[in-house]
């Protein structure tokens, strides 16, 4: 992974400001005075482009919509006003979640590795949702104020750093400030941790998790890593302590029982990232198989083991593994993807397209089944049907920079040379690189420019995405 330019550390340093005071903020309250929530909200939006920009993604469409969804389900019944989230998902096996300001939600694939169940996926979730709700960063902008703004930014910048990856170079850059200033920020830090621990208990109840996931999970890292020297990054920004287990299983214990610990759904997700991080697809084939010996009725090892095999070739046996769950449950989605890809794998793109269109009909505007869709356009050569469909993909998804990148593509092979340029702008201005937007819209603007209306609506872009990066250079300054 990429280190952060200087130039994101900058602005970085401005949002991820984790403190906080005493007392919710009310409203007209001085954090409110300091930090609007619309102020916020841009601030969180060219924070994650610039993000995007310096950090590996997961591009995995099941596993985008699994985390939006599950996100948007606790978000309905959390304290947070403005919905308006956006998502980054990291490809990183470490454990780490975060919430910053603006609606940003960040999720590493290795929260699937250590989260055992849905329940205790939900309650780190509930968790960085409430530091939202709190507007944890505003408040600690009044909080912070009474430190040194270098010292306070020599400090940001290595836990940004640390959260971004780059984690040995973070924590040293932390101890490097002074230790009355880290005392402090700390601090502040706990109190926040406490906080988020009691709104997100609240929020996994509401939503209809089991609340004691949240103590269990915390429990379970603790046992794992209290003695190691290289613990993961969310235990280094979310300390765990015997005090804070007791108090979340306190409160978690005050709840009634019978809330949602697990889902088949989230297993089989799980089963994915495990594959997307292990060596080799004959390794992960190995670990189900064991699992399916002690379990035969675990389901998640055996659509695993079909991944596994199909990933490696064995193309064969992933057919009759997935075959055994398709008859079981013949209109799972999970399972029906699954057949498409090896259908695909085995040029069985007949076999495919009609699985797909079949599944259209119970699924409608389902995100993972339309980009596999688009995928069998144009491994099929229909490169206009794929624009077309693309084109309205974006109109659910305007804001992702995997569409963008996938719609530059199709209108490349489709000699739609201007819209391939412009396309390429929403791609870099979603990832932070504005130069290489602007300078995408001068060529599409050179194109179009025998065609007024169209120049016209290109310059009136290429404004707005100036006016963008002008409002993140005066944010550095």
């Amino acid at each position: 992974m990429k280190l952060l330019r200087p130039s994101l550390l900058a602005l970085a340093c401005v949002i991820a400001l984790p403190g906080v005071a005493d007392d919710l903020p009310s409203l007209g309250d001085a954090s409110s005075s300091i930090v609007s929530p619309e102020q916020e909200h841009q601030l969180g939006r060219a924070w994650l482009s610039m993000l995007r920009g310096q950090v590996d993604q997961l591009s995995d469409p099941q596993l985008k919509d699994f985390v939006e969804t599950s996100v948007y389900r606790l978000a309905e019944t959390s304290q947070v006003e403005d919905r308006r989230l956006e998502f980054v998902l990291i490809n990183s096996s470490q454990l780490n979640a975060f919430a910053a300001p603006g609606g940003i939600i960040g999720v590493n694939g290795g929260l699937f590795l250590y989260a055992q169940t849905e329940a205790e996926y939900a309650s780190v979730l509930a968790h960085e949702l409430a530091h939202l709700s709190q507007r944890h960063f505003a408040r600690g902008i009044e909080a912070q104020q009474r430190m040194q703004v270098p010292m306070m930014a020599a400090m940001l910048a290595g836990i940004v750093a640390a959260a971004a990856g780059a984690g040995n170079a973070g924590m040293a850059a932390i101890m490097s400030t002074q230790a009355a200033a880290i005392q402090e920020q700390r601090r502040f830090s706990r109190q926040n941790e406490q906080e988020a621990d009691r709104i997100g208990l609240l929020n996994l109840e509401k939503a209809g998790y089991d609340p004691r996931a949240m103590p269990s999970m915390f429990e379970r890292l603790m046992r794992q890593y209290r003695y190691d020297s290289k613990p993961p990054e969310f235990l280094l920004t979310h300390p765990v302590t015997e005090s804070r287990i007791a108090d979340t299983r306190n409160r978690a214990e005050q709840y009634q029982a019978g809330g949602s610990e697990d889902s088949l759904r989230y297993q089989l997700l799980r089963a994915r990232v495990q594959l997307t991080f292990e060596e080799t697809p004959g390794i992960s084939a190995k670990r189900f198989r064991a699992m399916l010996d002690a379990n035969p009725k675990l389901d998640a090892a055996r659509y695993g083991l079909a991944i596994a095999k199909t990933k490696s070739g064995q193309l064969n046996e992933a057919r009759s593994t997935l075959q055994e769950l398709l008859d079981k449950a013949p209109n799972d989605i999970t399972y029906n993807l699954a057949m498409v890809d090896l259908d695909i794998t085995a040029n069985r793109i007949a076999d495919a397209r009609q699985r797909v269109e079949r599944l259209r009909g119970q699924y409608p505007d389902n995100y993972p089944l339309e980009q596999a869709r688009i995928d069998l356009m144009l491994k099929q050569g229909q490169k206009k049907e794929a624009e077309a469909a693309l084109d309205q993909l974006l109109k659910q998804r305007p804001h992702d920079p995997d569409i963008w990148y996938q719609v530059a593509e199709a209108r490349g092979l489709t000699r739609n040379i201007i819209g391939l340029h412009q396309a390429r702008a929403e791609y870099f201005a979603l990832v932070g690189d504005y130069d290489q937007a602007l300078e995408q819209l001068d060529l599409a603007k050179h194109r179009a420019s025998s065609n007024f209306p169209l120049a016209s609506r290109i310059d009136a872009r290429q404004q707005e995405l100036a006016a963008e990066k002008r409002a993140i250079d005066k944010m550095m300054r």
